[in-house]
Parts: C-alpha cells; structure tokens; sequence
C-alpha cells in the first residue's frame, strides 16, 4: 500500500476507535514515527497533511532535521542520555521520555541556556520491565512536585510502552493504568496535565479507547523499516 493509502487506513481506524468511545478524532494527536525513515518520506508525510513527526534517537534526528520542511513540529520519544539533552532541548519542541529527576535536571539546566521552557511528559515502566526504561508509578509520584517546580520544565503528561504481545487486547490494563495514575498526578499537582502518549501500530485502538490524546505510528504508517527489511531479506 502507498504511503497515502496506509494513512487513510490509520484515519479511518482512528475515528471508529473513537466512535466506540464516544470521543471526537480531534481530541486525539497523530504523531508519525520516522526512526530510520529519510527526509524525503518525511517531506511525503507531511504533504499528506501530518505536521507531528517522532525521533528515537538525538544524533539521527539532528542529520535529518535541517533537511525536513521547517514548518514540521518533532518530538524526542527514545531514551535520551544527560549528554544529549542540549541538542535534544535544540532539536525538539517536546520531550516525551523524561524517566528521572536528574534528567528532567539536566533538561532545565540545557533550557535555561537555551533561554526556552522545555515541556515534556513523563515515561512510566508499567509493567517492571528490566529491558525499558521508565519510572515506576510510585518513584514518578514522590518526584513529581520537584520535577514540576523546576522552572524551565513544563510537565504536559505521561507517556507509556507497555509490553510487546501480538493481541492487542493484552495493552489494555497498562493504558488504563497510565489514565489513572494521570489522575493521580493532576491531584498532587492540583492542575490537569492534557497528554497521555500511549498506544502504537498495533495497540493503537485500544490506547484511544483508554484515553489516549497522542498515539504513536510508524510501522502501520510507512512499512517495517529499512533495517527490518534488511534483516528479513538476509534471513
């Protein structure tokens, strides 16, 4: 399928996610995911009308950039190491995978010399898994007021990764979780935080069902990546 047509397909599968919720599709962000995607098929995307793209790692993100439309919006989603958070704080207009204290330190510290306010959400390890990084629910709740006081840091939500399974089904509590513990947040802060980024190519459904406000999609966008591809092929 084309780039076009897979998109149609995304657009399609977001509005009746959101029917059975009874959610308007408006209420929910796409963001594509272009990990090891060139600019030319980012510049593809965004002549389709997204304007929202996702990078996974600072140093590819910082050769592609300058080559995509100006007019595009970039989020970091990957783990982002101390000493990248001066390009990353450059790069991006959010960072949706602050997992500790220290780095949401590190962030500040690159922002104020930036002279900007960086916001970000805050990645949650739902299920314990020792392969993702992430906060447990309860280190994010003794550690948000700090995070929240530091004063080039603006906290806009949770982000989450939940468990690989082929049912996507099986993504359902950790969405619900991350809701909840949304909450749980806005009440120790005493302010609504607007984003839960949750739910990806195969669970996205089921995170807009949840509560969802920005899914994000990049195999169900643009095929397996280069480097999939490439693996399958030598297999």
């Amino acid at each position: 399928m084309t780039l076009a047509a897979n998109l149609e397909n995304i657009r399609q599968r977001i509005k009746a996610a959101c029917d059975r919720a009874d959610r308007e599709p408006n209420s929910l962000t796409l963001l594509a995911v272009t990990k090891s995607q060139p600019p030319e098929t980012v510049k593809a995307a965004s002549e389709l009308g997204l304007l929202l793209f996702g990078e996974n790692k600072v140093q590819e993100a910082k050769a592609k950039i300058p080559l995509c439309p100006g007019r595009l919006r970039w989020h970091f989603i990957g783990h982002l190491q101390s000493n990248k958070c001066r390009d990353a704080v450059q790069l991006f207009q959010m960072i949706q995978s602050v997992d500790s204290l220290l780095l949401a330190q590190e962030i500040n510290k690159r922002a104020g010399e930036a002279a900007k306010t960086m916001p970000v959400l805050l990645e949650v390890n739902l299920a314990g898994e020792a392969s993702k990084f992430g906060y447990k629910p309860q280190a994010l709740l003794a550690e948000l007021k700090q995070i929240n006081a530091l004063p080039r840091i603006e906290v806009h939500g949770l982000m989450t990764v939940p468990p690989w399974s082929p049912d996507a089904e099986n993504s359902r509590p950790h969405f619900r979780r991350l809701r909840e513990l949304k909450a749980e947040c806005e009440r120790v802060l005493g302010a609504p935080l607007p984003h839960l980024s949750m739910g990806m190519s195969g669970d996205f459904e089921v995170a807009i069902e949840e509560g969802a406000t920005m899914i994000r999609i990049g195999t169900a966008l643009f095929g397996p990546r280069v480097a999939a591809k490439a693996r399958a092929a030598a297999d």
